[in-house]
C-alpha cells in the first residue's frame, strides 16, 4: 500500500541563523560577502528573511557586537550574587564575561577589527556597544550617587560613562595584541584598571581621567 508523504516545513530562519551564517562565511572566506543576494543563496534562505532582522550587513556587523554586549551582561546576571556585588565588583564581572565572549569568537573579532587599515573605520561597527557600555556605566554611576548626600561629591554621570568607554577600547586594543596563555595578562589589566578607575573617581576630577585615557589610546594606535 502506498503511503502519502507529508511535506516537511522548512525551520524558519533566525536572527541567530543570520549572524552564525555571516560570522562563519567571514572566517571561513577570510573576506565579507559580496552582496546580500549572494550571501542569502548561498545560505538558501531568501533576501526578505535576511531584511527582516538586518537592513544591512553594517547593521549585521552592529548587532553581533550588541549580541557580545547582551549575552556577557545576562551571564553576569546569572550569578546568584551579582545583585549583592559592589558597583566596582559589577563592573568587574561584566568585564571579565564580556572578554570571555569576545576570546570564544576571537577570530572573528581580530578579522572584523583589523579589516581595514583605517581603524576608525573598523571601529564604526562599535557605536552599539558603545551605546550599551555607557548606560550600563550610567546605572552603576546614578547608584553610587544615591549614596552621596553632598551635591558636590556627585559625580557627573556623562563623564563617568564616557570614561567607561574610554577604558573598554584600551582594554580591547590590550587584548588583542595579548600573547599570554589564556589571555591572563589581559586579566589582570582589566582588574587593575576597574580598580584604579573607582578609585580615582572618588578623590580626581574625572576629566583628567578621561585625557588619560586618550593619551594612553592614541599611543597604543601609533
Amino acid at each position: 500500500m502506498a503511503t502519502k508523504k507529508t511535506a516537511t516545513k522548512k525551520k524558519a530562519i533566525t536572527r541567530e541563523d543570520i549572524i552564525t551564517n555571516y560570522m562563519t562565511y567571514v572566517l571561513e572566506n577570510e573576506q565579507v560577502p559580496k552582496s546580500v543576494y549572494k550571501f542569502c543563496k548561498e545560505h538558501a534562505m531568501k533576501e526578505e528573511e535576511f531584511y527582516n532582522f538586518f537592513g544591512s550587513f553594517d547593521g549585521l556587523r552592529n548587532e553581533i557586537w550588541n549580541t557580545f554586549f547582551d549575552h556577557s551582561l545576562q551571564l553576569a546576571h546569572k550569578n546568584k550574587a551579582y545583585n549583592g556585588f559592589t558597583n566596582q565588583e559589577k563592573m568587574l564581572t561584566f568585564f571579565f564575561t564580556f572578554f570571555e565572549m569576545l576570546t570564544a569568537n576571537r577570530s572573528y573579532v581580530l578579522f572584523a577589527l583589523k579589516e581595514h587599515k583605517d581603524m576608525m573605520k573598523n571601529l564604526s561597527q562599535l557605536k552599539g556597544l558603545r551605546s550599551r557600555v555607557k548606560e550600563f556605566s550610567s546605572e552603576l554611576i546614578n547608584e553610587k550617587n544615591k549614596e552621596k548626600n553632598l551635591k558636590i561629591l556627585k559625580q557627573p554621570v556623562s563623564v563617568f560613562s564616557e570614561g567607561a568607554w574610554l577604558q573598554t577600547l584600551f582594554i580591547l586594543k590590550y587584548w588583542m595584541e595579548d600573547s599570554s596563555p589564556s589571555f591572563e595578562k589581559t586579566d589582570v589589566v582589566i582588574e587593575k584598571s576597574v580598580r584604579a578607575i573607582f578609585d580615582v573617581f572618588e578623590t580626581t576630577p574625572l576629566e583628567s581621567v578621561i585625557d588619560f585615557g586618550k593619551f594612553l589610546w592614541k599611543d597604543k594606535m601609533n
